[in-house]
């Protein structure tokens, strides 16, 4: 029994984790954010309200400087107050805003969202787990080995929903008249609205595919579209 130990305190550890990271997500938002009221997006975020189906699209602006936008595990989409502020300056288009909502909204509609929540409590309980194991065999280096194998993993899980979003994106961002442009002009622009220095950390450790990578995936997404035969 002593030797299931680890694994029954790591478990144990991601459900209280889980159930701490999501009410601690969800009042710091609470706390930090306003709904959106602009009417240029509105009109854009309507539009794609309306190719999916929905009476409408709600966007609130988290209060935080960084760059980003982002989807709670609750299902709602934020934009932080850095990256409207880009917009506002002109730094941003609307239809370039609009892409950015488009991509949290696939983040929500593919499940990512919760599902990423979820998985940050149990990376947390398998680095815990394989710590305590590999600090027997290898006392020192076994954390950093776990932490290690974690991140690498949490890194590939994360590429991937990018690339499941930015699909779902230039789907409906096309379903509803906007096109695909405007979030490839927009990954052009993103190193320089995040000042990042991604650059110095490999490749295989990013949670975010490079942007050439990800505007040659859309344009070979649209060259599948393009040539797919009409029904």
């Amino acid at each position: 029994m002593l030797k299931f130990t680890p694994l029954l305190l790591a478990v144990l550890y991601a459900l209280a984790m889980y159930r701490f990271s999501a009410w601690r997500t969800a009042r710091e938002l609470d706390a930090r954010s306003t709904e959106l009221a602009d009417p240029r997006l509105k009109a854009l975020t309507d539009r794609m309200a309306k190719a999916l189906d929905l009476p409408r699209i709600r966007v609130h602006i988290y209060e935080i400087d960084p760059v980003n936008g982002l989807a709670a595990p609750d299902g709602r989409i934020f934009i932080t107050r850095g990256f409207f502020r880009k917009y506002q300056n002109g730094e941003v288009s609307a239809d370039e805003m609009s892409s950015v909502i488009a991509h949290e909204l696939g983040h929500v509609a593919l499940g990512h969202s919760r599902r990423r929540m979820i998985d940050f409590s149990g990376q947390n309980a398998l680095r815990t787990a394989l710590a305590m194991i590999l600090s027997r065999f290898i006392p020192g280096i076994g954390p950093w080995i776990a932490g290690m194998l974690t991140s690498l993993l949490a890194a590939r899980l994360s590429r991937s929903d990018e690339y499941e979003a930015d699909a779902y994106a230039a789907a409906l961002l096309t379903k509803a008249g906007i096109g695909v442009e405007p979030q490839k002009s927009l990954f052009r622009k993103l190193e320089d609205l995040t000042q990042s220095r991604a650059g110095a950390v490999p490749a295989w450790l990013l949670s975010h595919p490079k942007t050439t990578e990800r505007i040659a995936a859309l344009e070979a997404l649209e060259a599948r579209w393009d040539t797919a035969p009409e029904i």
